[in-house]
Parts: C-alpha cells; structure tokens; sequence
C-alpha cells in the first residue's frame, strides 16, 4: 500500500506543478527520494543546427494532421449531450507553444528525445497538448517542439545538476523557437504561449531572443501561464508590458488558478525567493495576474463571462466545454481566485490551488482572447 500511494504522489506532482513551486509543495524526503535523480549529470550535448528540421522533434506543427494534438476540438457540453464547438477559418498567424514537465524518471536529468523518447513522458505531453495548446488552434500554424526537458526532481534539489538540467532543456526550446522563425511567413503575427516549465523557458527565450530585436513587432501576446512573473522584476527584463487591455498587443498575460478559500502560503514563499530575470527574489512584490475573463490586468468577473471550461474526463485525454462554470478575480497578490472549489479532477494540489487546470479553465475565453489580440494587430511601419 505505501509503494501505491508513493507512486500516487509522484504521479499526481508530475501532472500538476512544476520548478520552485514542487520543493515548496512537497517539501519531504520521500518525495525527492521518488523524483531527484541518484545518477551524475550527464552533459546534454547540443543538438545540431538543423535537429529540429526533423518533423518527429515536433508534437504540432504544419503537415502533421489529424494526429496533431493542438488541432484537438472539445465539445460543449448541452443538454441532450455533446455539441460540436463550431468549426472556425483559421487566421494568419503563427503559435510556438512549449509543453510543461512530463517526465518524472529518476535514470536521468532531462528526457530523451531519441527512439522515441520516454513513453509515458511522450503520453503524458501529448495529454498536456490537447488541453492546453489546442485553445491556440485558431492559428494558421502551431508549432509545439519536443525538447529535452527537465525531470521533475531537477526542481526539487539544490544541487547544480538541477540547474544545469534546466538550461538544458532551455537551449533545445531556443533552437526549436529559431526553426520555427525560419520556418513561418516572415511577415506573420507570432503568439509565444506555454504552461509551467514551458513558461519558465518562454520568459528566458523572450529576454534573450525578442527583446530588442524585430520579433518584438511582431508578437501579438506572450502566454505565461502557470509560472510567476514579476511585475517588478520581469516585464522590464522582458522588454514587454503587461496586457492592460482586451485588445492590446505586444503584452504579457498571466496567471495562477487557486480555489476559495485559497491557502497559497507555501507557493507565495517559494515565489519570494526564487530569483527573477532580473536576478533578485521578488519578495513581497506582487505576480502579475491577467484576467482571462476580461482580457485585462486585476479586476473580477462573474461565472456568467465564462464562455468555456474545459472539464476533463478521468483519462485527462478528453473532455468538454461547459460554460459559466467559474468566476476569475486577482487578488492584491496577484494569484487568481476562482471562486469555490469547480470539480475537475483528481489533480487538485493542496490550498486549492489548481495549477494543471490553469488553461482548461478558461478555454473558451482563452481561444476568444487570441483571436481579438490577432485582429487588433497592425505591422510595424
């Protein structure tokens, strides 16, 4: 029974939260026994220029099909079953989405990418895909890469190996984002969205690769969701205000969803201290948090701006769009409070904090947000 709910553990951990946030959720020795790599770090040798010209180092991107898992549609869910969303003309813009941990293995730092790749790492993106990058699916093109990502014990130590795995991970995203540059209309509004450790890499990759450079004309919105970014430490080092408005572009969006009555002690503790992109602790300062029932920064909105939630079936590979089912208000600190606790699975962390949930939420809403971003965007002069 104790080797079961270990196993429970650390598979719900793997699903639900990623980076700083683990050590400060699941603090114990168990939980690192189960997910800190006992083995060295193994130097992750850099993959070739042109390694992501290789369609199988992509989960989406042009020419895959009906087994892209970001073109996935939900339902809405009606009275007599399950409605057909309607089907949408796609627009012309680009979306490079970067996936949140999915691997867990203690035999290595980062995840494999040859033969195959882990299979359960490889199950688990693909689940994390349908859900959260298909509200990005009004794009004429999505590119989601496959990448060495770090496992989730490199988040749980202090020891450098887990840094180390971090920028690793970091260097294959930066080289599947310049592929994908190369690779789309040059002229065409780009969208950066990504959930977790995918965020965490997107912020690095926006103050390193776009800020200051003709990219930033051309990036309608960057998705930061489910990792913290600082108002006062990040937006500056990122080049890029927060999104104030429904139809602003060249802005940043964020969030993290906590249920009522919201206990996010640990989370605010281990977002205080862990350093910014600026190299300071945030302290006290507060995390930036988009509306996405408003499309603005701070404020509330009622359940009944909803226009779809996301509700998974158990298997997490399925679900439908049920609308008006939560609400969404930023509080002082910046974490968005989704009234009381929506039922959605088994995934829940401790303090009501509904981390993997963060997207399907507000699916519907996202997917209208984008859209108005797009059509509000011009081409610099």
């Amino acid at each position: 029974m104790a080797r079961k709910f270990l196993y429970f553990v650390a598979f719900c951990i793997i699903l639900v939260i990623t980076a700083g946030f683990l050590l400060a959720l699941f603090p114990g020795p168990l939980t690192r026994l189960a997910t800190v790599p006992s083995v060295a770090f193994a130097p992750v040798k850099p993959l070739a220029a042109n390694a992501y010209e290789d369609p199988a180092l992509w989960y989406s991107r042009p020419g895959i099909g009906k087994s892209d898992p970001a073109r996935w549609q939900p339902a809405f869910a009606g009275h007599r079953g399950l409605l057909p969303t309607p089907a949408e003309p796609q627009q012309r813009f680009a979306v490079f989405f970067v996936h949140p941990t999915s691997y867990r293995s203690r035999a290595s730092w980062n995840a494999p990418l040859e033969n195959g790749g882990d299979p359960e790492a490889e199950r688990i993106a693909r689940v994390f895909l349908r859900g959260m990058a298909s509200p990005f699916n009004a794009a004429k093109e999505i590119w989601a890469p496959r990448y060495r990502q770090a496992t989730m014990g490199a988040f749980l130590t202090d020891k450098p190996e887990g840094a180390q795995a971090i920028d690793a991970a970091y260097a294959d995203v930066r080289e599947a984002f310049r592929f994908f540059i190369a690779s789309v209309d040059p002229g065409a509004p780009i969208v950066l969205a990504g959930h977790s450790q995918g965020s965490l890499h997107l912020k690095r990759l926006i103050a390193e690769e776009v800020k200051g450079t003709p990219l930033a004309q051309r990036l309608v919105a960057a998705y930061l969701i489910g990792w913290p970014v600082s108002t006062t430490h990040d937006l500056p080092a990122l080049g890029l205000p927060a999104c104030s408005s429904a139809g602003q572009t060249g802005c940043v969006i964020s969030w993290s969803s906590f249920a009522e009555p919201a206990d996010p002690a640990l989370v605010l503790e281990a977002y205080a201290r862990m350093p910014a992109l600026d190299g300071k602790a945030p302290g006290s300062d507060p995390m930036l948090c988009s509306n996405p029932l408003t499309g603005t920064t701070g404020g509330a909105a009622p359940a009944s701006a909803n226009l779809g939630t996301l509700v998974p079936e158990a298997s997490m590979e399925n679900g439908s769009l049920v609308p008006a089912l939560v609400p969404a208000k930023c509080d002082k600190r910046g974490l968005l409070l989704i009234g009381p606790p929506p039922e959605m699975g088994s995934f829940v962390l401790p303090g009501n904090n509904y981390h993997v949930y963060d997207l399907p939420l507000f699916w519907a809403n996202t997917k209208a947000d984008v859209v108005r971003r797009v059509d509000a965007w011009k081409p610099a002069n």
